[in-house]
């Protein structure tokens, strides 16, 4: 039951991704010539016109394949022959509904659990927060500057910052701003630096704050995408931490378990719905990265068409795209035998 939950996860995310290609596509009178979810050999195809859909075996991807995408075609139909604005239109719609599609069930999330306004419950009697006089009732609007809106940004901003290095918070307290600065402290026991104030997560008052979170809730987790490419890249993280499907899918069971145990079955799709967030504001992200092969690279060439005037020869877009395939691959591998040894090793 629970393998099938994570295929399902995932196979939800990615239609969602290319279901946005593929619209655009059609609303731009872009010739679709396959639309298939997942990779590999097909279980199933089906179509009788110009489009073909089709089920694939690995539940790891999927496609939009459009006439003229990766070779040149006489078609005026196709994608090489459309304008700068409708290709970029279809590229961008992917990422965009993966987004959609983090603030929809981010909505449901806010309605039947919880929101986290970055309200302050309670100080730590002790803590560099008590120190610098925050209290029970002060609302977070700032951390060093940054405005935030979720009490887990306190948490997502401190592992980005060197460890016991003050912040300056501003807060409102009875409709003032105040600033003061906060210096985390040591917990010996753990051996982590202790901000020093908690927040009770509350529920939604009315269907606007329910919207409001909703779409903050699928901001905070594009934040805390882009805060691990950050550490990925100035030491904070290393590859070892990457985690492909296979990490996701045992991560995913664990925390199954952990929610079946404590909530039952509304738990456990409450956290399913919350992997789905995450995992959709990820591949929105990773998408728009300026990586040939992926949305982010082919938006860069038109990008560069557009300040140029002059299109990029199809051949040398194929041969870069190809290049950062090949190279997207090998990444692939590595993250998929590294999740196997973390798994069963």
């Amino acid at each position: 039951m629970k393998i099938i939950a994570i295929i399902l996860v995932f196979g939800i995310i990615v239609f969602v991704h290319e279901l946005g290609h593929f619209l655009f596509a059609k609303l731009n009178k872009i010739k679709v010539l396959e639309f298939a979810i997942g990779m590999g050999p097909a279980i199933v195809k089906w179509g009788k016109h110009e489009t073909k859909y089709a089920l694939r075996v690995l539940p790891i991807g999927g496609y939009c394949m459009m006439e003229g995408e990766d070779e040149e075609s006489d078609d005026p139909r196709s994608f090489s022959n459309k304008s700068c604005l409708a290709r970029l239109s279809v590229l961008f719609a992917g990422p965009f509904f993966n987004f959609v599609l983090a603030f929809i069930l981010g909505v449901i999330i806010c309605h039947f659990c919880y929101i986290d306004p970055a309200d302050i419950s309670g100080v730590v009697e002790g803590s560099g927060a008590a120190e610098a006089g925050l209290e029970a009732g002060d609302v977070i609007v700032k951390l060093d500057g940054k405005r935030i809106y979720n009490f887990r940004e306190l948490q997502y901003h401190l592992i980005a910052g060197k460890e016991g290095a003050p912040v300056k918070v501003t807060f409102e307290r009875d409709g003032e701003r105040q600033t003061v600065t906060v210096v985390p402290k040591k917990d010996e026991e753990s051996g982590r630096y202790i901000f020093g104030v908690y927040s009770n997560y509350r529920a939604a008052k009315n269907f606007g704050e329910e919207l409001k979170y909703g779409l903050l809730e699928g901001r905070l987790q594009i934040k805390a995408t882009l805060l691990s490419l950050k550490m990925l890249f100035t030491g904070g993280a290393s590859m070892n931490d990457l985690m492909g499907p296979v990490g996701i899918g045992n991560y995913m069971s664990d925390v199954i378990d952990e929610a079946e145990k404590e909530g039952g079955f509304s738990s456990v799709v409450l956290n399913i719905l919350n992997f789905c967030i995450l995992i959709s504001a990820n591949l929105g992200v990773m998408n728009l990265l300026p990586i040939p092969a992926l949305d982010g690279g082919r938006i860069l060439f038109i990008l560069v068409e557009m300040i140029s005037g002059k299109k990029i020869p199809k051949e040398k877009e194929a041969l870069v795209n190809m290049i950062g395939f090949v190279l997207l691959m090998i990444l692939v591998v590595f993250v998929f035998f590294n999740d196997i040894r973390k798994v069963f090793f």
